[in-house]
């Protein structure tokens, strides 16, 4: 072996080639990043100053989708319930009857007493809503009646008494005012003396309301024909006759009674 074959102590490290190769890898690295951040700059900034072209979308409405029916489950299984063996059934043997006495027989012959048909149960009828009200109306109604009618019994009855007592008051008046036109009529009459007895003269006599008379008329004799003139010239020498205290009780005609006896 030469010497200049002979490796040195340099030569035998690991790292003397690898460093000269490791700085050229290095370089290139570094270029290659530069250039990257370069190109990534240049391009970044021109799209974002371009102008964006505007886009036309056109809307679609979706078709709703027909819902499936989902299928019907299958009916269930039902296992059948195992049949228990029969068992065949050992009847006994009935006991053979007894013999009934005679008595039990005739008494089963006997036939039994039939059951009394019970009577239905009347039936309530059912009270009407309005029957009550109704009858409560007819009852008011009634009392009305009958106070309307014992007002008007008491109004009519108190008419009548104040008739009564009107037509008493009058007839009382009348026979005062009559009274006082005999009594100035028979102080005029001159008695006949060949009078007998207490005979009865009528005479209608007509006035004015001043009391003069118009007319004076026999309607009755006395049987003495003295006694009747004499009482005629007692009327025509009474003119005019008393007027009455009423004017409601003047009377045109008048029907007047004499009796020679008289008061």
């Amino acid at each position: 072996m030469s010497p200049a074959s002979v490796p040195t102590a340099d030569s035998l490290l690991p790292g003397a080639h690898i460093s000269a190769h490791g700085k050229y890898v290095s370089l290139g690295l570094t270029l290659a990043v530069h250039l990257m951040l370069f190109a990534f700059l240049f391009f970044g900034v021109r799209w974002s100053t371009q102008v964006n072209d505007a886009v036309e979308v056109e809307l679609v409405r979706a078709v709703p989708e027909t819902p499936v029916a989902a299928p019907a489950p299958p009916p269930p299984v039902v296992e059948p319930k195992p049949v228990p063996p029969v068992v065949p059934r050992v009847e006994p043997k009935p006991p053979a009857p007894l013999a009934k006495p005679d008595i039990a027989l005739k008494e089963e012959k006997k036939e039994k007493p039939k059951p009394k048909p019970v009577p239905p149960a009347p039936q309530v009828p059912q009270a009407d809503p309005f029957q009550k009200q109704l009858e409560q109306e007819l009852k008011r109604t009634s009392a009305d009646r009958q106070r309307a009618e014992a007002s008007s019994a008491a109004a009519k009855e108190l008419d009548e008494v104040r008739a009564a007592q009107a037509s008493a008051a009058r007839s009382k008046a009348m026979a005062d005012y009559t009274g006082k036109i005999k009594a100035k009529i028979k102080g005029n009459i001159i008695l006949p003396a060949d009078i007998k007895g207490n005979p009865e003269a009528i005479f209608e006599v007509v006035q004015v309301p001043s009391g003069e008379i118009l007319s004076v008329r026999l309607k009755k004799t006395s049987g003495h024909a003295g006694y009747d003139a004499a009482v005629e010239r007692a009327i025509l020498k009474s003119s005019p006759l008393p007027k009455p205290e009423r004017g409601d009780l003047f009377a045109r005609d008048l029907t007047l009674k004499f009796h020679p006896l008289e008061d």
